[in-house]
């Protein structure tokens, strides 16, 4: 059985959402504020995290980046309709996923099933190690290096260079980049990428990664 962190300091949405995950079989712990949510957090191991961006003590970015400090662990955000800064602000920060409110329980059951398949189901590639150029990656060990300097990526950025890197020359869109990485159809602005990909650019220095106009990404691979 799978352990979730709820943290929400809508005590309302923090009670339904605790009901409905535990009828489909989660087990749940509640948090209204992100310091008791990082003490709960510290003190027992969780399969993943649910986090509003807005709550009192620590809002939901800091408590993100705590986390991320010492934890992989899957991360969702909630975030305000129409709020993008925060979502943008999200991914920089290693949020895996994020739900606008209001949503539907459908929805966050969905987005909750996939992130979790896409973690129980992160080591079963055939290849863990992958070099191209002067990039390193190590699948197992979530390590990237540039001319071997580690970098430290987040986990979306991670699993995009990793996708690109298993599929160098290959053109992928967005849509593809997506489904892969996200682990679900995403109906919906695909625009997020482009920020994920703006980010990894910046972090390892290349520009190895090409933009092939209305398509998507490609790692390019230098004729030798």
């Amino acid at each position: 059985m799978s352990r979730i962190l709820v943290a929400e300091d809508d005590l309302e949405i923090q009670e339904i959402v605790k009901q409905f995950l535990m009828a489909n079989g989660y087990e749940v712990v509640t948090a209204d504020d992100g310091l008791k949510a990082y003490e709960a957090f510290k003190r027992e191991p969780f399969d993943l995290c649910i986090v509003d961006v807005m709550m009192p003590n620590i809002d939901g970015i800091k408590l993100v980046q705590m986390i991320r400090n010492t934890s992989f662990v899957p991360i969702i955000m909630l975030t305000a309709l129409g709020e993008e800064q925060d979502q943008v602000r999200g991914f920089e920060v290693g949020v895996d996923d994020y739900i606008t409110k209001p949503f539907s329980f459908t929805i966050l059951t969905a987005r909750v099933e996939a992130v979790l398949r896409r973690t129980n189901h992160h080591h079963e590639k055939e290849k863990d190690y992958y070099v191209h150029e002067e990039l390193k990656l190590d699948a197992l060990g979530y390590q990237v290096w540039v001319n071997d300097e580690e970098i430290s990526l987040t986990t979306r950025e991670f699993d995009i260079l990793k996708l690109l890197m298993e599929n160098e020359g290959k053109v992928l869109t967005r849509e593809t980049i997506v489904e892969h990485v996200w682990g679900y159809e995403y109906l919906g602005e695909t625009r997020m990428i482009d920020t994920h990909i703006k980010n990894l650019r910046k972090k390892l220095s290349t520009d190895r990664i090409m933009t092939v106009k209305g398509v998507g990404y490609k790692l390019h691979v230098t004729d030798h």
